[in-house]
């Protein structure tokens, strides 16, 4: 292994390499990388490693971010986890293309299936605990993998460092934003994190090849592309471990044969048939890059707006970091360069896909603030105010009109007494909204569909690309008579003045009105309308 010469010399890094120097006449006959892992010494026990205080604070910390995130993001949030489970348990909802086309496993879904099955088995199984319960366990989740990121830099530098890194980690606009929501790409981030912890790096006193590739390996089960980070990371391992052949035969391949087979019994159970997920899923997204049918960006976005956008004010810190950190933590950059470059061969981009890589750059970031001296103080305020106006902004303003709608809804189901009639057409951007994991009542819903053509023919059009169109003639063609009408839909804003000759002439009235945004965009609103059908009177005018 190469020793650590770089900045930050002192006593300790000295102790440090004279430390390793007397335990090398102990290992002349292993490998440095299979060294047992050192008993914790936490007071937490062996599971955190960490003061009870500590650990009682970050868990208390991610529950309050938890209930300070009431927005909306994307829709896999809910379309690939909350509406997959609620169908599993409940037996109704409706799940997406992907899931008849087998590009999605449920091995994901399964972890809240069960949540919704206990739920259901002690006659608990209300909305709201159908919505919180899911995402407190995923900010569980990510609590632990804060103290894990937090444990591994004292084991790597010290407990000032450490915290330093704690503290980028915690203040994370993005992470904020993400770390309770239930998506692949937040899980994703969890076990890379975990995985982290037990990765064979010089100074570790945690590694462990068995639980990293355990970890690397779930992550890639629920999201392929999880692989695509580990990539520099496996290839280091193995270059530098001398029983190569061991690796493989004895760590590698077992773990990766029970992690497949397990996913394999999963999806073979709720599927119907054996079906290997992963495969389709890189087929489709990565061989055939069928994603950009969801729209696409330049090549050079992740580097000019969307790594920039995620890391926010921490990029500055993460640049002068990159020139300060010990040289064994250049894998850390080349991971996050390498995640970068193979993200930009694909031609749809978002932001959440390098959520993963954001750990990696907190270390950077946590090494610039422990060598800052004179602009300590205005940097950490710095840090710490434009995270969080941007935090509490994104979490509890922006695009939260499309989850303040589903209690409008979830009130149709439960208070109307005329519920058995009433039903919903949700006319806004497909999968705008969340769906029965949010009314929890086989409610008459609809939306515009929007699956992607799987045959290759040139002049395709979706539901919702044909509705904006022309919205009017649609509305007109569907619905030839009344009988056929929903009594009640949505939409957004942008879209009242084009569709009011239908809305008037159906007696449509608008009853209800959710903010949605500052920043609407051509099919996206600042706000979002409810309107009734009412069987009498006209249409009022607000």
């Amino acid at each position: 292994m190469e020793r650590d010469d770089s900045g930050g010399g002192g006593l300790f890094f000295r102790g440090l390499q004279n430390r390793s120097h007397e335990k090398t006449k102990l290992r002349t006959r292993k490998s440095t990388l299979y060294l047992s892992p050192q008993r914790s010494t936490g007071r937490c026990g062996d599971l955190l490693g960490e003061n009870i205080y500590l650990v009682l604070f970050i868990i208390a910390l991610r529950i309050f971010n938890c209930f300070l995130v009431q927005t909306s993001f994307v829709p896999d949030e809910y379309w690939q986890s909350l509406e997959v489970a609620h169908h599993m348990v409940f037996n109704y909802g409706y799940l997406t293309w992907e899931w008849t086309e087998r590009l999605r496993g449920y091995t994901y879904p399964l972890i809240f299936a069960s949540i919704y099955k206990i739920l259901h088995l002690l006659g608990k199984d209300s909305v709201h605990l159908l919505i919180w319960i899911p995402r407190l366990a995923q900010a569980l989740l990510s609590a632990i993998a804060d103290l894990r990121l937090y444990s591994l830099m004292k084991q790597l530098e010290n407990q000032q460092v450490a915290q330093w890194v704690f503290f980028c980690q915690l203040c994370s606009w993005f992470t904020w934003y993400c770390c309770t929501r239930t998506l692949t790409n937040t899980m994703e981030t969890v076990l890379t994190i975990i995985a982290l912890f037990y990765y064979p790096m010089e100074g570790s006193k945690s590694m462990n090849s068995v639980k990293y590739s355990s970890l690397v390996a779930l992550a890639f089960i629920i999201r392929p592309t999880a692989v695509i980070p580990w990539i520099p990371l496996l290839f280091r391992h193995f270059w530098q471990e001398q029983r190569k052949l061991d690796l493989i035969l004895h760590q590698f391949l077992p773990v990766g044969f029970v992690t497949l087979s397990l996913s394999l019994i999963i999806d073979r159970i709720f599927f119907g048939q054996w079906t290997l997920v992963q495969y389709n899923f890189l087929k489709f997204n990565v061989l055939q890059d069928l994603g950009s049918f969801y729209g696409s960006h330049p090549w050079h976005w992740y580097f000019s707006q969307g790594f920039p956008a995620v890391l926010g004010t921490h990029l500055p810190f993460f640049i002068h970091g990159c020139f300060l950190a010990p040289k064994r933590y250049r894998i850390f950059l080349v991971t996050v360069l390498w995640t970068l470059l193979v993200y930009s061969m694909l031609s749809h981009k978002e932001f959440r896909f390098i959520y993963p890589v954001l750990p990696f750059c907190m270390v950077f970031c946590g090494y610039s603030l422990n060598n800052l001296k004179t602009w300590k103080k205005p940097a950490l305020s710095f840090l710490f105010l434009s995270n969080t106006l941007l935090a509490l902004y994104t979490g509890l303003v922006h695009q939260r009109g499309t989850l303040d709608v589903m209690t409008n809804i979830q009130e149709l189901s439960y208070n109307n007494t005329s519920v058995s009639s009433a039903s919903v057409l949700m006319m806004m951007p497909c999968h705008s909204t969340p769906y029965y994991s949010h009314v929890h009542y086989p409610l008459p819903m609809r939306f515009l569909q929007c699956p992607p053509d799987l045959t290759g023919k040139t002049d395709y059009l979706v539901e919702a690309d044909m509705f904006y169109l022309n919205p009017l003639k649609w509305l007109y063609m569907e619905f030839q008579n009344d009988s056929s009408l929903p009594t009640h839909l949505i939409i957004f804003s942008v879209l009242e003045e084009e569709i009011s000759p239908f809305l008037i002439s159906n007696n449509y009235e608008r009853t209800a009105v959710f903010f949605h945004t500052h920043f609407p965009e051509s099919r996206t609103g600042s706000h979002i309308y409810v309107y009734e059908r009412k069987l009498k009177g006209k249409l009022n005018q607000r």
